[in-house]
């Protein structure tokens, strides 16, 4: 199997989750080992992001330094989430991800991580492996 969807529930209002390990394991059920892997976010109040992961701190500033940016001003959506719509934005939607021998190419320090600005819910996020041609 080439592409599918993995589900993610969140516990706070804003948090960074991890999602390396799962998007790995879905990618074990490919049959081709290289090529490109494209992640997608289909909520409009949560992104995608490749970040550190060896230090929780990072997450923890990177949620801070996005509320610093995007302050709780008096907005005119009406469900009262327009900073989380305004933090998708900075973040984005989606990923590509080159993979070779069956392993995401990523930096050492770097991990996969799902961005929750509206929380608590439950996401998905879709992903399709396009194999080499070669």
């Amino acid at each position: 199997m080439n592409k599918g969807t993995i589900q993610i529930r969140t516990d706070s209002h804003r948090v960074l989750i991890d999602i390396t390990h799962e998007i790995s394991r879905a990618l074990a059920s490919c049959q081709q080992n290289s090529g490109l892997l494209f992640l997608f976010n289909p909520h409009t109040t949560s992104g995608l992001t490749i970040n550190e992961g060896a230090d929780p701190d990072v997450q923890t500033d990177i949620i801070a330094g996005l509320n610093a940016l995007v302050p709780n001003l008096k907005y005119d959506h009406a469900e009262g989430n327009s900073p989380a719509h305004i933090m998708t934005l900075l973040t984005g939607s989606s990923i590509t991800i080159e993979v070779e021998d069956g392993q995401l190419k990523l930096g050492t320090w770097q991990r996969l991580f799902f961005c929750e600005y509206d929380g608590p819910r439950t996401r998905s996020i879709n992903w399709k492996f396009l194999p080499d041609n070669t």
